[in-house]
């Protein structure tokens, strides 16, 4: 079978929902033609529609590095790039919630917000760990990002009102500790 061939029956077995086919045919066409950059951005696409984010950076970042050209296949790096980054900030801030991880954290999803500015679940994490830092208005500022990019989600829409609540109160708050030191 040639590169064509291999590429049909991936784009055959990704109708049919078996991306691990998919993502097999295409590495037999990124064996038999290293030097295509297109193989290996559709071989991304499906590893990055599978959850296997790793594997989709190696293969977007090849891509790139051989066809760099390609405006699809800069931003889809950027996308994937962003997706893995905030998985890592996941995985930072479940393993310990110290103040070092958690800036940590937050650099990690400031950035891939700034990458991938549709990337709604960087935007609700910053909304989310903003609020546990009581930064509400830099956390309802993601929030409300958020629900403008996607005004029907349930979540960005609570986290947004709950955010915007807690502001409030603080600065209520704020406004009558300052009055009984001016007493």
């Amino acid at each position: 079978m040639d590169v064509e061939s291999r590429i049909k029956k991936a784009y055959e077995a990704i109708l049919a929902g078996d991306y691990e086919q998919a993502i097999g045919r295409f590495e037999e066409a990124i064996a038999l033609e290293p030097d295509n950059g297109a193989v290996y951005y559709k071989c991304s696409i499906t590893c990055a529609r599978s959850g296997k984010w790793q594997k989709a950076l190696q293969y977007a970042e090849q891509a790139v590095q051989l066809d760099g050209e390609h405006e699809e296949y800069v931003y889809h790096l950027q996308t994937v790039k962003a997706k893995a980054m905030v998985s890592d900030a996941e995985q930072l801030l479940s393993q310990s919630p110290s103040p070092a991880h958690t800036e940590h954290a937050l650099s990690m999803l400031i950035e891939a917000s700034r990458m991938d500015p549709l990337n709604m679940e960087a935007l609700l994490l910053l909304g989310s760990v903003y609020g546990s830092l009581r930064r509400y208005d830099e956390g309802a500022a993601y929030a409300r990002e958020a629900v403008r990019l996607d005004p029907e989600h349930a979540a960005a829409k609570r986290l947004y009102m709950e955010l915007k609540r807690k502001s409030r109160a603080l600065r209520a708050y704020g406004q009558r500790s300052k009055r009984k030191r001016n007493r």
